[in-house]
C-alpha cells in the first residue's frame, strides 16, 4: 500500500468538522482517486469536551496548533482556525519552516500576509493552497491557477458574499428594511462575529485581492481594494433599481488597465436578467473573462460546512496526487508590485439623495452636477411625510471622480440632507 498523506487539522468549527467527516465517510474514495489513503493524524482546538458531532478519539490533541504544525507525523497542515494574525499565521510560518505543505480556508491572513507566506514555502519547496479561502465551494482558484493558465486575464468580476447577497436580495423579495434583514441574518447565524467584515465588503475584499494576484500576476494588495458596503442601501433603493430593471449586488470588479491595478469591493446596479443579477440567497458567482477563452460563470454555495470543506478536500487530494502548484500560480519573486488604480471607466450612475423641502433646491443641484460635467438621464422624486424630500438621479456615463466632485459640491449647497449614496451601474 501507498504511504499515507498525514494531516493536522488546526480548528474544528463548521468547515474542519466537514474536513473530518470527509475523510472518515470516504476513505476509500479518497484513496482511490489519489492512489493512497489520506488519514489524519493529530488535530487542535480551542476547547477538547466540545461536541462537534465527528468522533475525534483516534486522533492525537495538541492544544498549541504550532505544535500540532511541527509533529513529525503530519505531511500537511491544515489551518482552519482564522483570522489574519496571532495563532493561525503563527502556525502557518511553523509548519512551513519545518517543510510541511499547507491547506488554508483564510482569506484574511493571505490578504494580509500572502506574498510573504507565499516566499516562505516556496523558499522551503512547500505548496500553500487555498480554494477554500475564496468562494466557498467554488473552485474558482483552480480554474485561474489550473484551467485558465493559458489566458491572459482582462477581468475578473462576483459576488463573493453570501451574507451581503442573502440581505439584498432578502430585502426585495419580503419588502423588509435594511436593519430589519440584518438583524435578522444575525440571528441565523450567517453573520461574522465583527459584522462589518460582512457588510462592510472587507470578507469579500479579501476574496477579491487573492483572485487579483493570481489573475494578474500581482502581489496581493487588500489595501489597494476600494471598499464600501451595503449599510447604506434601502429599501426605496431596492424598489427604483427593481423597477428600472436592475437589482443591487454587492459586485467585486479587477481589471488591469495602464493606469495600474482596479479593485473595486462596491454596491453596484446589474441588469435584472443577468447572471449576476439572478443570483440569490447565499449564492456566490464568479465571472472570469480571458483572451482566448472568453467568458467563463462559476456559481455555487459560497460558504457552509459542505462546500466549504469540499474546497480543502480538492486541495488535500492535489497534494496527494502529487500536485504542486505555486501559491499565486506563478513563482512569488516574479509578483509585480502594481500599484493600485482607481476605475477610470465612465458609466452611468443611481444617485439618490435627500433635499430640503423648499423652493430652489432642485436648481441648486442640476447647476452642481452641470458644472461637474454630469448630465442627467431621469430623475424622479417621490412621494414624502417628512422635511426633506427624496430625489433620485440616473445619470448619463460619467466617471466616478466627476461624481465625487459633485457630492463635494452639493454637500456646500446646503439643501442636500445628509451624504448622498451614488451606485455604478455596471454593463455585463
Amino acid at each position: 500500500m501507498s504511504t499515507p498523506l498525514r494531516l493536522g487539522i488546526a480548528g474544528l468549527g463548521t468547515v474542519g468538522a466537514g474536513v473530518v467527516k470527509i475523510i472518515q465517510q470516504r476513505a476509500n474514495l479518497l484513496a482511490q482517486r489519489t492512489g493512497r489513503p489520506v488519514v489524519i493524524s493529530a488535530v487542535s482546538a480551542r476547547s477538547r469536551d466540545k461536541d462537534r458531532g465527528v468522533d475525534l478519539s483516534g486522533f492525537a490533541w495538541e492544544d498549541d496548533p504550532v505544535a500540532l504544525a511541527t509533529r513529525d507525523d503530519v505531511d500537511v497542515f491544515v489551518e482552519l482556525m482564522g483570522g489574519s494574525d496571532g495563532p493561525a499565521k503563527a502556525a502557518t510560518e511553523a509548519a512551513l519552516a519545518a517543510g510541511k505543505d499547507v491547506v488554508t480556508a483564510n482569506k484574511a491572513m493571505l490578504a494580509h500576509h500572502g506574498q510573504a507566506i507565499a516566499e516562505q514555502a516556496e523558499a522551503a519547496g512547500c505548496v500553500v493552497r487555498f480554494e477554500a479561502a475564496v468562494a466557498g465551494g467554488i473552485p474558482v482558484v483552480k480554474a485561474l491557477t489550473e484551467g485558465l493558465a493559458g489566458n491572459q486575464i482582462t477581468r475578473v468580476m462576483g459576488v463573493m458574499n453570501g451574507t451581503c447577497n442573502y440581505i439584498l436580495t432578502r430585502m426585495e423579495n419580503a419588502g423588509l428594511p435594511y436593519d430589519e434583514v440584518f438583524e435578522e441574518a444575525r440571528a441565523l447565524g450567517y453573520l461574522e462575529a465583527d459584522p462589518n467584515l460582512d457588510v462592510g465588503g472587507i470578507d469579500a475584499g479579501h476574496k477579491l485581492s487573492l483572485l487579483s494576484a493570481i489573475a494578474f500576476g500581482a502581489q496581493v494588495d487588500f489595501d489597494g481594494v476600494e471598499l464600501e458596503g451595503i449599510g447604506q442601501i434601502t429599501i426605496e433603493d431596492i424598489r427604483q433599481a427593481a423597477d428600472m430593471g436592475f437589482r443591487i449586488k454587492l459586485l467585486g470588479v479587477a481589471q488591469l488597465t495602464g493606469r495600474g491595478l482596479e479593485q473595486r469591493m462596491t454596491p453596484c446596479l446589474v441588469p435584472a436578467l443577468s447572471p449576476l443579477g439572478q443570483l440569490e440567497g447565499g449564492t456566490n458567482m464568479v465571472v472570469l473573462e480571458g483572451d482566448s477563452v472568453g467568458q467563463i460563470v462559476l456559481r455555487g454555495a459560497g460558504a457552509g460546512e459542505g462546500p466549504t470543506a469540499s474546497a480543502v478536500m480538492s486541495d488535500v487530494l492535489d497534494i496527494a496526487r502529487g500536485i504542486r502548484v505555486t501559491t499565486f500560480g506563478q513563482p512569488a519573486a516574479t509578483l509585480d508590485r502594481i500599484k493600485p488604480a482607481r476605475a477610470t471607466a465612465a458609466a452611468p450612475y443611481y444617485l439618490r439623495m435627500a433635499l430640503v423641502d423648499k423652493p430652489g433646491a432642485m436648481a441648486k443641484v442640476a447647476k452642481v452636477l452641470g458644472d461637474s460635467g454630469i448630465s442627467i438621464d431621469r430623475m424622479r422624486q417621490y412621494g414624502h411625510d417628512e422635511p426633506t424630500a427624496p430625489v433620485l438621479f440616473v445619470t448619463h456615463k460619467t466617471t466616478r471622480d466627476a461624481l465625487d466632485h459633485a457630492i463635494t459640491g452639493l454637500a456646500e449647497t446646503g439643501v442636500v440632507v445628509g451624504d448622498p449614496v451614488a451606485l455604478r451601474i455596471e454593463a455585463l
